[in-house]
């Protein structure tokens, strides 16, 4: 073959840039293909199994998982000692069969801990000493068990309260703040290839939030503990602004080394439903993928749940619903256009 021809062949073969694609991708699948990143939604483990037009959406749509509560502490040991990991089981053999990745979530948090811990650390019968080696002995044998099969885990979540101050968790008033850099280390030891990430909700925009995370992982790198992202849930909601300076935020934690990732996100409104308010509800989401897109350590972005079928906002907040790019007939509404329409600014 002729030079020229094959250099022609070539130049056809290559992939266009995102800029040169005259059309929107087909699904999100192919957008997060397209703009280089991970597109994901957390699972609901009953409607996995039970419901196949649930199953064809996940598995259609998103290249990432999490799971919404299988592998939270009351989940996997209910029973001190007695371990039900079948659910958790059941999202990474599905991940593993459709080709995505997964979040695992999450190892240390101050809710959703089974009864005989919280009783036992309460009543006394478990003190500080045991306590630290019980939570040890968690997040070893849970990330050792999915060792390889799980990219990153959301280690520590929700560590920092509105004010800026640490959160007066069990965990905090028994073992002191330690206990995060330990979190992370034991993890570290239990899978040294997981990407290693601290998670909470409203460090989109809370100032004493943002600063205390920044500085606490400051005080992570400088002990050599290994940190490796910054997780923004991103709960955002249409009566309130979005926040207009996540992108830079997202940078600041970027700047420290760590991947940045969008992993809860969804957008609540008031009921009932108008077009006016899908239409809102669409720039935020546009607007959530844009900021991440603009910022090239941000990797991922999550819902939490893509359906308004197995929502969790309507069992919080009441009155409000609706915050899922998929209605409860799965049916895609304006935001799921809307992200397909994002043009990368990377």
């Amino acid at each position: 073959m002729k030079p020229l021809i094959i250099a022609l062949a070539l130049v056809l073969a290559a992939p266009l840039p995102a800029s040169a694609h005259p059309r929107p991708p087909r699904d999100l699948r192919a957008l997060a293909q397209q703009h280089g990143i991970k597109i994901g939604s957390a699972v609901d483990i009953a409607a996995l199994r039970a419901e196949p037009d649930y199953r064809k959406v996940l598995n259609r749509e998103f290249s990432h998982v999490t799971a919404e509560n299988a592998m939270k502490w009351e989940s996997v040991e209910p029973e001190r000692g007695v371990f039900t990991w079948a659910d958790a089981d059941a999202l990474v053999e599905s991940a593993r069969r459709n080709r995505q990745q997964v979040r695992g979530h999450t190892l240390v948090w101050h809710n959703q801990l089974p009864a005989w811990l919280t009783t036992g650390v309460e009543d006394g019968s478990i003190d500080a000493a045991e306590l630290r080696s019980i939570l040890r002995d968690h997040i070893t044998t849970q990330v050792r068990r999915y060792k390889g099969k799980i990219r990153a885990w959301d280690v520590v979540n929700e560590v920092v309260e509105e004010d800026g101050t640490l959160r007066q968790s069990l965990w905090l008033t028994h073992l002191g703040p330690g206990y995060i850099a330990d979190a992370f280390r034991w993890a570290h030891r239990a899978d040294p290839h997981a990407k290693l990430f601290i998670n909470d909700y409203n460090l989109e925009w809370n100032a004493p939030k943002i600063e205390t995370t920044l500085s606490l992982v400051k005080d992570l790198q400088a002990q050599g503990v290994p940190i490796h992202g910054a997780g923004f849930q991103g709960h955002l909601g249409i009566q309130y602004d979005y926040p207009g300076d996540w992108a830079n935020v997202m940078r600041r934690f970027a700047d420290l080394g760590l991947e940045i990732a969008i992993t809860e996100l969804d957008v609540r409104m008031e009921l009932p439903v108008t077009p006016e308010k899908l239409a809102t509800q669409a720039t935020y989401y546009s607007r959530a993928l844009t900021d991440c897109l603009s910022v090239r350590a941000c990797r991922e972005l999550t819902v939490w749940g893509f359906t308004d079928r197995h929502s969790w906002v309507p069992g919080w907040f009441e009155g409000q619903g609706s915050a899922c790019l998929f209605d409860e007939n799965l049916a895609p509404k304006p935001a799921y256009q809307a992200l397909l329409a994002v043009k990368s600014p990377r």
